[in-house]
């Protein structure tokens, strides 16, 4: 029945449309399930290499800061020895929660490539040839923006937010005891919004594609998106500002290479246009 359908997707009815999406959604679930699996089986280096990783003193963003102050001659102001904090559960059925969840976020971002396979997949066939041209490249792009954004998050985003909080407290009174749902969900969120965040470029060359944006919009803009950056910013970092600058500065240069590849779509645009004119 699929393969009746995807021989001839013009002649399509919208339940047979309906039917197409709902194999690529099934195939798409599949592909994470798998690779949730695979991280449920792989729960040490799950849990005490990836998500206690930022916890420990030894993590390579900490060692970078250390090498950076003794470089700087600032001597050992920015090493961490140890995070005063630790993590704990308070449910009966925590962990298990936590692993099976953790397990599915992780299955989530191994499989990306491949859900936005299905997801082009889909949309594919509404295109014309030329634009089908694109299709690995989209895929490649789009896959290496979110792993770098999901890489920026967790060695950048994730241990500045850990190593702020874990430390911070109103009163020698109180002691820092997180849950483990605590301290998963700031590192899945970091992850995850900073590698959402890496598709822009991608997301500024659809709206340009379809006419929703220009190159002169984005530049004349620059002022008001440099604010929502510095909020942006401060939503997901500590209230420090040299953590809102180190997330700030990626993403002002992905909003300059979003105007610089609008400005590529709209030269190429006029281009398509020139011959008709004539």
């Amino acid at each position: 029945m699929e393969n009746k359908i995807t021989k001839d997707p013009q002649s399509m009815s919208f339940l047979d449309h309906l039917e197409e999406l709902r194999w690529h959604l099934i195939r798409a679930t599949v592909a994470v399930l798998i690779a949730a699996i695979a991280a449920f089986v792989a729960k040490e280096f799950i849990f005490d290499v990836l998500i206690f990783g930022p916890k420990k003193a030894d993590f390579p963003t900490y060692k970078g800061l250390c090498n950076l102050s003794k470089l700087l001659g600032l001597d050992e102001s920015l090493c961490f020895k140890e995070l005063p904090f630790s993590v704990q559960s308070r449910k009966v059925a925590g962990q298990f929660s936590v692993h099976i969840w953790t397990s599915i976020t992780a299955g989530f971002i191994v499989a990306f490539p491949y859900v936005l396979y299905e997801f082009w997949k889909f949309i594919a066939p509404a295109m014309y040839d030329t634009e089908k041209k694109y299709s690995k490249g989209f895929i490649i792009i789009c896959s290496c923006l979110f792993f770098l954004g999901v890489l920026f998050g967790y060695y950048v985003i994730t241990p500045l937010s850990i190593n702020f909080l874990g430390g911070y407290q109103v009163s020698e009174e109180v002691l820092n005891e997180f849950d483990i749902d605590s301290y998963i969900g700031l590192l899945r969120a970091s992850v995850i919004a900073c590698g959402l965040i890496f598709e822009l470029p991608v997301i500024m060359f659809f709206l340009t594609k379809v006419g929703l944006i220009t190159p002169e919009f984005l530049k004349k803009y620059r002022k008001f998106a440099l604010v929502i950056v510095l909020i942006l910013s401060a939503v997901i970092t500590p209230p420090d500002i040299a953590s809102q600058v180190i997330v700030a500065i990626p993403i002002l240069i992905l909003y300059e290479v979003s105007i610089f590849i609008s400005k590529i779509v709209v030269k190429r645009q006029n281009k398509k246009l020139i011959p008709q004119t004539k």
